[in-house]
């Protein structure tokens, strides 16, 4: 299976590490013009400079998901570039530092904050894209959720399990609504990968008799890469899904 994507325009959001960085590098090592948004400058840099060690087009930019007129403001500077988007990946999410604690010690802000990131900042960028993609009559929206959507979340936050579950409860509305146009709207459930620095600290807080236990769990017997993750979206973008949509393609090793 060779999936190319030249002639492609693609936005990545949360691209400045672990999984977004995977799918932007993957998109711009296949011919893709890539613009990828995160909120740490730093780290998005490097992602630029990554894409284009392998020869790739990568533009960056800092945008907050949460920020409505800042993520419509990034999808107006890609349409003035004479670019059309062809494929979203909705990657921006997590759990924002925040750790698992008794629902009674949730404030407001701690459950706001988290559906922000991850299920606001979706539903604002699909909101921004889907009218040229109507014009086109095609496009491709991924989510990126997470295990904690279809069932109990690893990091025990509420906030996280409903966001990611809202996330692909919007997944299946919004593939109902844009199919007439020909845009499909998929989404990838990861498990357990070792992608950014919140995954690492939770994943070292089991200690190791805790870690053989979690890895035993998966019926590969081993954790994930990024590039697992970022292999599924390239699946779902591509040609092979042209009649797949609304559908949420777990990545976790076999649970």
């Amino acid at each position: 299976m060779n999936i190319r994507f030249e002639d492609k325009t693609v936005i990545v959001t949360g691209a400045a590490h672990g999984f977004g960085r995977a799918i932007a590098r993957e998109f711009a090592a296949r011919g893709a013009s890539v613009w990828a948004c995160d909120v740490i400058a730093d780290e998005l840099e490097e992602t630029r400079q990554i894409c284009r060690n392998l020869a790739g087009n990568c533009q960056v930019k800092v945008v907050d998901v949460r920020d409505r007129s800042a993520v419509f403001s990034f999808v107006e500077e890609i349409l003035a570039a004479d670019e059309t988007v062809h494929i979203l990946v909705n990657n921006a999410g997590g759990v924002l530092g925040q750790v698992g604690r008794p629902l009674e010690e949730i404030s407001e802000d701690d459950w706001d904050s988290i559906f922000e990131v991850n299920t606001r900042g979706a539903f604002y960028f699909a909101q921004a894209v889907a009218p040229g993609m109507k014009t086109q009559r095609s496009g491709r929206i991924i989510n990126i959720s997470s295990g904690a959507g279809l069932g109990v979340s690893l990091t025990g936050i509420q906030a996280y399990a409903s966001a990611k579950a809202a996330q692909i409860g919007l997944t299946r509305q919004l593939a109902h609504e844009l199919g007439e146009w020909n845009i499909t709207v998929n989404n990838i459930a990861p498990g357990f990968v070792l992608s950014n620095p919140n995954s690492i600290r939770q994943f070292e807080s089991y200690g190791e008799e805790g870690q053989r236990a979690l890895i035993k769990r998966f019926a590969l017997k081993r954790l994930g890469k990024p590039e697992d993750i970022a292999h599924g979206v390239l699946f779902f973008a591509s040609d092979y899904a042209n009649w797949i949509t609304g559908q949420v393609l777990s990545v976790d090793g076999g649970r």
